[in-house]
């Protein structure tokens, strides 16, 4: 199985609905292709409450999907979750870029960034959108 690490800044609400979605269609097409999600910063903020962001789990559900990780815990990116991704994906390069380039500087020229902008600037129906737009042409373009 071939997998795909998605990188937000906490892992709590961009990365984990990308991971999510991008399962559910995986799986749908039949590809050996699997996502788990991080966050790039060292911590996630204390302002985030319970193990995924309310927003994210809403928009699942609205597509009748049970998030396999709803109960997780957000999870910081080590050295060993670039190793085992084939593909790594950073949901904003402004704000990802940075983070990755400090903490993890021999990985920064091999990730793939989109430009998702968090929830303090771009409402959820438009970032989530957004994330299923690129999950979408992500698939077409594997296996």
């Amino acid at each position: 199985m071939k997998k795909i690490l998605f990188l937000c800044t906490g892992n709590y609400y961009r990365s984990r609905y990308a991971e999510e979605i991008f399962n559910h269609m995986a799986r749908s097409e039949g590809l050996s292709w699997r996502a788990f999600s991080r966050g790039a910063a060292e911590r996630g903020s204390p302002d985030n409450i319970g193990p995924m962001s309310r927003f994210a789990l809403e928009a699942l559900q609205a597509q009748a999907i049970v998030p396999d990780g709803a109960t997780r815990a957000p999870m910081p990116c080590v050295l060993t979750d670039f190793h085992a991704a084939r593909l790594v994906i950073a949901l904003k390069e402004a704000e990802h870029r940075p983070l990755i380039e400090r903490r993890f500087p021999e990985f920064a020229t091999k990730v793939t960034y989109w430009n998702v902008d968090d929830i303090e600037f771009a409402p959820p129906s438009i970032a989530l959108a957004m994330i299923d737009i690129q999950v979408r042409e992500l698939i077409a373009a594997l296996d």
